[in-house]
């Protein structure tokens, strides 16, 4: 069926690159139409001409259209995939870690509540109202569930919040010794704080097999291996030690403070040179990116490279271009979704995102209803997400300022009130740069309470 698909922020280096070759390769959307919407005009015209080409390579009827204007895209869209992002790109969050270290927080654990990108979701959300009310939004750019759970509230836009990490699972499977594909999984919780309730392989309990992994086999793992992914660290088999269950995913790249106070913290945790979540190892992630891009630049300009011959002819493993296919050609599957919860994970509110499995048919995406997460995990993990997620949503709606403030008291490396308060006016003042925007906004929305005027503290 004809459709037509908007991705915001296509300028992504790896991720667009990623639907377009999926939207290629689904037989069931051919004739559709892909508009490419982003600020970066340079990124923007890459991507462009790269869908052109690998529809070209592949035979895809497909027809591609670019622009820099938001509400342009969003004519006559029947799916958005917003992938923006303004503070979650490499490039900003290089320039965070640097600024923040100066005032001693490492890595850029200050904990600064959400703004930019929440304030992004939710015009976005908004102008999707107005334009195309009844399209899908699919959110790629994080913080998902923050987002999520912003843009249902605040519109009544379809939101569905996407992530890769489940895919963790495949991890541990592979990593013991099973075959991924014949394992049955389940790991529902909020996004970025997803736990493994079930694991099965070929039809029996698989969690026993960790277990033996664990007890025989782990500190060889550890020892050996240079770059130990963080789903099997040290610091994943130590949640699963604390909590009962396999955290999944970036839930072991999250865990607690206390895994993340320095460097050689990071190394105990992580192995090697203390994994991704490192100045170094981010530095290898952007490296990684710029070479991507320039192959992606190569490909898309040169006659002389195809794109099917720079990266292939096989789909990925993201969600978003099966479940666009599963809604409009009943195509029915079971994915990993970001929902409204509704009554989906018990314990948590209706308006709260979870994210649960769902079937996604041409009645829509339909949660599973999942059973109930231990105790201790709702207590240590998810209520405190939860409420935290709530004092970001509810600063970004009243625009008190003492609230980024109290986001940054309550960091685990904030050492005294003095230092938070400089810290924070520095992250504020922090200089724009392309694709950071909107800087000034944040100083004109955000104002200290009456009496904060005073200069009484």
């Amino acid at each position: 069926m004809s459709i037509k698909v908007t991705i915001i922020g296509a300028g992504s280096v790896v991720f667009s690159l990623g639907l377009v070759k999926d939207l290629c390769l689904t037989e069931g959307l051919k004739g559709s139409n892909v508009c490419f919407m982003d600020i970066n005009e340079e990124s923007l015209d890459i991507v462009y001409k790269l869908g052109i080409r690998y529809a070209e390579d592949l035979g895809a009827d497909l027809r591609f259209e670019k622009t820099t204007n938001r509400q342009e895209s969003l004519q006559d869209a029947d799916f958005v995939i917003n992938t923006a992002t303004i503070t979650h790109n490499e490039y900003f969050m290089k320039r965070m870690r640097e600024l923040t270290e100066k005032y001693g927080y490492f890595y850029g654990h200050t904990g600064m509540p959400e703004y930019h990108n929440l304030q992004l979701m939710l015009d976005v959300a908004r102008d999707m109202e107005k334009i195309c009310p009844d399209a899908w939004l699919l959110q790629a750019g994080n913080p998902v569930f923050e987002g999520t759970t912003l843009m249902t509230r605040e519109t009544g836009i379809k939101v569905c919040g996407l992530c890769h990490g489940h895919y963790g699972y495949r991890v541990i499977a592979h990593t013991i010794g099973l075959d991924p594909d014949k394992v049955t999984w389940q790991a529902p919780g909020l996004n970025h704080n997803i736990w493994l309730t079930h694991f099965y392989y070929e039809g029996k309990d698989a969690y026993p097999l960790l277990d033996d992994w664990i007890e025989n086999k782990s500190k060889a793992y550890w020892e050996e291996m240079k770059d130990i992914p963080a789903q099997m660290s040290p610091a994943a088999i130590h949640q699963y030690a604390m909590y009962g269950l396999m955290p999944v995913g970036d839930t072991p790249r999250v865990g607690g403070w206390w895994y993340h106070t320095d460097l050689e913290t990071r190394k105990r945790w992580y192995g090697g040179s203390g994994g991704g979540d490192t100045p170094e190892g981010r530095d290898q992630i952007l490296k990684y990116k710029e070479e991507h891009f320039n192959r992606m630049k190569e490909s898309a300009y040169d006659p002389n490279v195809r794109p099917i011959k720079m990266f292939g002819d096989r789909k990925t493993s993201e969600q978003h271009v099966p479940i666009i296919d599963g809604l409009v050609n009943n195509n029915e599957g079971q994915f990993q979704v970001n929902v409204r919860n509704d009554g989906a994970l018990p314990g948590l509110p209706d308006d709260v995102a979870v994210e649960v499995p769902a079937i996604v048919n041409i009645k829509g995406i339909q949660p599973l209803r999942v059973q109930p997460l231990p105790r201790k995990i709702m207590l240590e993990r998810i209520y405190p997400e939860w409420l935290e997620m709530e004092v970001t949503l509810e600063a970004l709606k009243s625009g008190d300022k003492s609230m980024l403030l109290y986001g940054i008291l309550g960091s685990h490396q904030t050492r005294s009130y003095d230092q938070a308060m400089e810290v924070l006016e520095a992250i504020l003042s922090m200089e724009p740069s392309e694709p950071m925007a909107y800087v000034e906004d944040i100083n004109k929305h955000y104002k200290y309470p009456k009496l904060f005027k005073l200069k009484l503290f």
